[in-house]
């Protein structure tokens, strides 16, 4: 019996060992093969994944220890903007003898912050934060918001003494909570006893980003100098490159990405769940123009099919749609700078301390990348010119890039009248400079991403459930040196008919109707920020339609023209009608001599408002953050003095309560 059961053991581990070795083997030719086509070594990679799979994914200490790693940029990042900073000073840190790694806040458990001094010998962090919203984190830096503001309450348990750090935000003043993500990660840090090396900066997307992120860089990296005893006279930032750019031949069509934003194949085969790594392709089953007459504004209404999706959406959603940039312009790029558009790339990382194995996509052809994965009509960053400069034979074109690019003053005044009041693009820049021959292969990787945009869902899925609705106004415009500019997404929306498909996902908001149907509810709305106020009308009226008790519910909308840009006007005169929109105050601010907006009837309805306030009614505004949503608060600190009898701080005071409470909610834009 013994011997059986030897024997069978024997057999048994026998059986185990040969089904690990094939579960191995066929790992390793799975990695192999799935990696061949993009011409990497292979070896290397295999190497990599290795070394890799022994760091927990989250685990942050443990990712730096084993790479050597001294400083960390986190960011929290809405449009790419955050991260591209975080991935410049991370090459820059290079130059200065420091490694560094840049980290997407939510890839990692930070609970453990307070531990980074004791396994690191004098680490840094810095944090890039956008502020989002109203006053809010982006969502991949909710989590770490959060767990520092929990930390604040108790911080002998959480002490970051030793840890140096320094904070880069991103707002826009024309937001009431301009930068206070940045601010208030600032300020909790250093309660929690961590080290601020240097002032917080904060860029400021209104005015001059780029100046305010060089001008707060060069004091960062003094005081990183100082700090950790480099000396600045050594450090050469003029080549920072971290990817080798490899031509292709012979491959096949369905091992090309072609637009995917990171799972290849995945817009041929498309497999659930759907995000923003892996978009739904919607079918466009309705284009209209709102706008009437001939004038040359437009304004589209459009309509996706999701059914299939698994998609699911409340009104007050935003819908992220992936577009392509303007093909002409591709075209163009590539003639500027000779390349044949067709050609397969790969691109493979040759610094180690590199985020990703490729800025984008690969292997893909120059024109996939430069229509699909890369930004060409934002405004070239100041290391994008510092990179021109560096192929231009003309001396006084090298001289005006040059200059550009530095830290002079008279540079960045040079930088902000060339590129950003003139508003010119990398194309535009090239045409003017004509003795610059940059390789595309360098300015691949410097480049920011394209990302998606974002549209409030002007659909209520209480009656559209299989479709989500976009309402878009196309933006086009003229530059001050006579260049014709459009908006990528709107204009490429524009183009398309229907059957043609859109890549999309969904994004909550926090722009939400009452629990009760039967709170009172006040909407501002001008122009395409009627957009979520539509879909709130739709969802009161389907309540209405289902007996319940439908509070008041009161729209403000203004446009130019009543004859031209009243959008959604019969809807909207149909809902009133039928009682679902019980007030419908509308400002046409060109159809009389003085000029009429949302505001002066905000006012003129002040004692009415005020009343459905008192009553907890939720107040919504969506639109223009620069001049609108600012003065349709200063008249709401009005009402409070005249109807509420208050002083202005006390009208202040409690328009703060009613945005505590979320009664107060903004989407707003720049």
């Amino acid at each position: 019996m013994a011997d059986e059961e030897e024997a069978a053991t024997g057999m048994l581990d026998m059986m185990d060992m040969i089904v690990l070795t094939l579960v191995l083997c066929g790992a390793i030719y799975y990695v192999i093969t799935k990696y061949v086509f993009t011409g990497e070594d292979k070896h290397a990679l295999l190497a990599k994944k290795a070394r890799e799979s022994l760091v927990i994914n989250d685990d942050i200490l443990s990712k730096m220890k084993f790479g050597n790693k001294t400083m960390v940029i986190f960011y929290g990042s809405q449009t790419g903007t955050a991260e591209d900073y975080s991935n410049r000073l991370a090459k820059e840190a290079k130059a200065y003898g420091i490694k560094a790694m840049v980290a997407d806040l939510e890839d990692y458990d930070l609970s453990d912050l307070d531990k980074m001094k004791e396994e690191l010998e004098n680490p840094l962090a810095v944090f890039c934060l956008a502020t989002y919203g109203d006053g809010e984190p982006t969502d991949n830096a909710q989590e770490f918001f959060d767990l520092i503001k929990e930390k604040e309450e108790s911080p002998d348990d959480f002490n970051l003494n030793g840890l140096n750090y320094a904070v880069f935000g991103l707002g826009n003043k024309t937001y009431d909570h301009f930068n206070v993500i940045g601010r208030e990660t600032d300020r909790i840090l250093a309660k929690l006893n961590a080290n601020r090396l240097c002032v917080a900066g904060e860029g400021d997307d209104d005015d001059n980003m780029e100046e305010d992120f060089v001008t707060w860089n060069e004091k960062f990296w003094n005081a990183v100098c100082e700090e950790y005893n480099i000396d600045q006279d050594c450090i050469d930032l003029s080549s920072q490159r971290q990817y080798e750019v490899t031509k292709l031949d012979n491959i096949a069509s369905d091992k090309l990405f072609t637009g995917e934003p990171e799972l290849l194949g995945s817009f041929k085969n498309q497999k659930r769940p759907f995000s923003a790594r892996n978009p739904f392709l919607a079918k466009l089953v309705k284009k209209e123009e709102l706008f009437k007459g001939n004038g040359p504004r437009s304004c589209l209404h459009i309509e996706l099919d999701i059914e299939g999706s698994s998609l699911r959406y409340m009104s007050g959603d935003h819908v992220a749609i992936y577009s392509k940039n303007n093909s002409d312009m591709v075209e163009a790029l590539g003639k500027r700078l000779g390349v044949d558009l067709d050609t397969i790339i790969s691109m493979a990382a040759t610094d180690e301390d590199a985020k990703k194995q490729s800025p984008f996509p690969t292997p893909c052809t120059y024109r996939t990348a430069l229509l699909y994965y890369l930004d060409i009509t934002s405004l070239p960053k100041t290391h994008i010119i510092r990179e021109l400069s560096m192929f231009t034979t003309d001396e006084k074109e090298k001289e005006k890039l040059a200059s550009m690019s530095s830290k002079e003053k008279a540079g960045k005044a040079l930088y902000g009248t060339y590129i950003i009041r003139d508003h010119r693009t990398l194309l535009q820049v090239l045409d003017d400079m004509k003795s610059c021959s940059p390789p595309l292969d360098n300015l691949l990787e410097l480049l920011p991403k394209l990302q998606p945009r974002y549209y409030s869902i002007s659909s209520s899925s209480k009656v559209h459930p299989k479709t989500i609705h976009v309402t878009a106004a196309v933006v086009k415009f003229e530059t001050k040196t006579g260049y014709e500019m459009e908006g990528v997404c709107t204009n490429w929306l524009s183009h398309l008919n229907p059957g043609d498909m859109v890549p999309i996902f969904v994004r909550t908001s926090s722009l939400r109707l009452p629990f009760k149907e039967s709170t009172p509810v006040i909407m501002v709305g001008p122009g395409t920020g009627l957009a979520p106020f539509r879909a709130f009308v739709q969802d009161r009226h389907f309540q209405k339609e289902k007996g319940k008790p439908v509070g008041e519910t009161i729209l403000f909308f203004g446009c130019q023209k009543k004859s031209e840009h009243f959008i959604y006007e019969e809807e909207l005169i149909q809902h009133k009608k039928a009682g679902s929109l019980t007030h419908l105050h509308v400002a046409f601010s060109r159809d009389q001599e003085k000029k009429v907006y949302v505001q002066h009837l905000l006012e003129e309805q002040g004692n009415h408002v005020y009343s459905l306030l008192k009553k907890d009614a939720y107040f919504y505004v969506c639109g223009d953050a620069k001049n609108m949503a600012k003065d349709v608060h200063k008249t709401l600190i009005r009402i409070g003095i005249k109807e509420g009898e208050m002083t202005e701080q006390q009208a202040v005071n409690w328009l703060k309560r009613m945005r505590l409470n979320r009664r107060y909610v903004e989407d707003i834009w720049s």
